[in-house]
């Protein structure tokens, strides 16, 4: 018997063995053609637990077949990130694979940073967190970041029948129906499924696995990848398009499956982003009332939680919605993504010479131009009579525009 659990046991050597991240790692694709051009450039990979960051960072320095160590930002302290610099210089050149990089604190990062301009260090991040959120700008301005995809139902199974075929799962008997309920209960994690798969094994006296037996070690309902197909996205995207259709019965029947899973992350964060997305400035007070529910939720968890959740689904689903604000941004970075816009007026940089202090007028209001010369009568926002709110914002903003003229 090995003691390393199976999933350690099966972290790949190389690149072309990692299950699914075809976006990064197929032929041709970035990270394939870094190991390919043997080169390396520090970089954030961030994605769910267990869908290969870790897996992808290891298999592409073992490939290279460069020094490196493996970090902790929450479990390793100052004392090993002085001994991991000095082993760098040793080497001339030292990967770091650091494993929750979100939190790293600024004490670690100041001991890092010089290393990382000069080159001696390279860093590979792994992160669950959204970088751009979570992680701090001066490291985050010297990676590159790559998001990993969630791992498919046949990704999974992949991972599985390979498992299947080795050593240490000798003389395993599994049916294909049972790979498939294992991959389905993983939710996407091959850690997590390799995990099963081993329970199964050790705890069977003949080591055939089937689907009733793996009802015996594991009851939970699949959910995510059920007997029609759906994924863990689809059933995110049908909930968020469900609110955004106004059908408050669709939108209960997601948040029921999603809550089932006890993914209250997710719920978050998607209605979150509804509140703003697809509600907007037709109902501007829903954004902090979804934050209201959120704290609500954390404090009285599951399964009270499902209460507040359901009032709150059934708020978002009801009311008025409006992507005006939405749009109004994309078509201001559509424009600035184009080309040369101009410069910023001279009357309202910094010194500001010839400024018109708005407070000093009726109304606070004065005529001036703030846009650059080039695009100075161009407009983004083009309000909507979703509400009486979004109603009067409209009357504000024609107004303004006469007054400006």
């Amino acid at each position: 018997m090995n003691d390393k659990p199976l999933a350690i046991l099966m972290r790949p050597k190389s690149l072309e063995d990692v299950v699914g991240q075809k976006h990064l790692i197929g032929q041709k694709k970035v990270l394939y053609n870094l190991v390919q051009n043997k080169k390396l450039f520090s970089m954030i990979l961030y994605g769910k637990p267990g869908i290969g960051k870790t897996t992808i960072a290891l298999a592409m320095v073992e490939q290279l077949g460069v020094p490196y160590r493996m970090l902790n930002a929450t479990i390793n302290n100052k004392k090993d990130f002085d001994i991991v610099i000095e082993e760098a210089k040793m080497y001339q050149g030292l990967v770091v694979l650091m494993d929750e990089i979100h939190r790293m604190n600024k004490d670690k990062q100041d001991l890092l940073l010089p290393y990382l301009e000069n080159g001696l260090i390279t860093l590979i991040g792994m992160t669950t967190a959204n970088p751009y959120h979570k992680i701090n700008p001066a490291i985050r301005s010297r990676c590159q970041i790559f998001e990993l995809k969630e791992l498919t139902l046949e990704d999974i199974v992949e991972g599985l029948q390979k498992a299947c075929k080795t050593e240490y799962l000798k003389d395993i008997q599994i049916t294909e129906d049972a790979l498939k309920q294992i991959a389905a209960l993983s939710s996407g994690d091959m850690r997590n499924a390799y995990n099963l798969l081993e329970m199964a094994y050790y705890s069977s006296s003949d080591k055939k696995i089937d689907l009733p037996f793996l009802q015996t070690i594991h009851s939970k309902p699949v959910l995510f990848h059920d007997k029609d197909g759906d994924g863990h996205y689809d059933v995110i995207s049908a909930f968020q398009k469900s609110i955004r259709g106004s059908d408050v019965n669709a939108s209960l029947y997601y948040l029921a499956r999603l809550l089932e899973a006890e993914d209250l992350e997710i719920i978050y964060r998607r209605m979150t982003v509804i509140a703003y997305e697809d509600i907007g400035l037709a109902n501007p007070n829903m954004g902090p009332r979804v934050d209201a529910c959120i704290n609500a939720c954390e404090r009285i968890g599951l399964p009270e939680a499902k209460i507040p959740l359901a009032v709150m689904v059934i708020d978002l689903a009801l009311s008025p919605k409006s992507d005006s604000a939405m749009n109004a941004l994309n078509k201001a970075i559509e424009e600035i993504e184009k080309g040369d816009t101009g410069s910023i007026p001279e009357h309202i940089k910094t010194p500001a010479f010839g400024y018109k202090y708005p407070h000093d007028y009726p109304h606070a209001f004065v005529k001036q131009q703030y846009l650059p010369d080039k695009i100075k009568n161009h407009r983004y926002f083009q309000p909507k009579e979703t509400s009486k709110y979004e109603r009067d914002l409209k009357k504000v903003y024609e107004a303004l525009e006469k007054m400006s003229k």
